[in-house]
């Protein structure tokens, strides 16, 4: 599977200014087509850029402040889509979220493009940093609320510390999708983890 391969879901502005998708969509496609053609990261110029996907410079200037933005969206166009949270209960809502990740695993290994941008991306500073604030923080920041209501709502245990617990659920998907790429990601590991996790960790009162 390539970077061209992968979708940029329609309808779904990567930001959110008003702008045509369309030209939106060249941009990132010319991105995309510059990386397949083997082009690092660091040396991919916004020039070249508009040049590959038909538009002038101050095209991508207008939707993005620099090719840190850029990228990152252009990363983000090919992941899997975050999951639209089911809201039925915190199990099921951490399933899902562990589920998008054990997607991002399987298509990163899927396609080796996409797996050496990530490599590219972490060794340059300022794009990862973009791609912290703008992607992964987010992600955090909703798996800790998602616990924290959880809690609220009687299904966790109220003494546990959720920024702990949070690493302790997202950790075994990590180790297998990063550190162990000999490791299989399965179909219903997500759920597997999350059982596995939460079923000494439910109130006293709840169990049965």
């Amino acid at each position: 599977m390539s970077l061209a391969d992968s979708r940029t879901a329609p309808g779904a502005p990567l930001r959110g200014r008003p702008r045509s998708e369309a030209v939106e969509r060249a941009i990132v496609e010319g991105v995309m087509k510059l990386l397949e053609e083997g082009g690092p990261l660091a040396e991919l110029s916004i020039e070249r850029i508009a040049r590959t996907a038909g538009v002038g410079k101050a095209t991508i200037y207008r939707r993005w402040s620099g090719k840190e933005e850029l990228f990152v969206d252009v990363v983000r166009a090919a992941e899997p889509p975050d999951p639209e949270l089911p809201g039925t209960c915190m199990r099921d809502d951490l399933v899902a979220l562990l589920e998008q990740l054990r997607q991002r695993g399987v298509v990163s290994r899927t396609s080796m493009i996409l797996h050496n941008v990530y490599a590219q991306m972490k060794s340059s500073p300022k794009i990862w940093c973009a791609y912290h604030a703008t992607v992964i923080e987010p992600r955090r920041r909703l798996q800790l609320e998602i616990l924290r209501r959880g809690q609220r709502n009687g299904e966790l245990r109220t003494d546990v510390d959720v920024d702990v617990l949070n690493d302790i659920l997202v950790g075994p998907m990590l180790v297998r999708s990063v550190m162990r790429p000999d490791a299989e990601l399965p179909e219903g590991l997500s759920e597997q983890i999350v059982d596995t996790v939460l079923e000494g960790l439910r109130p006293v009162s709840s169990a049965s």
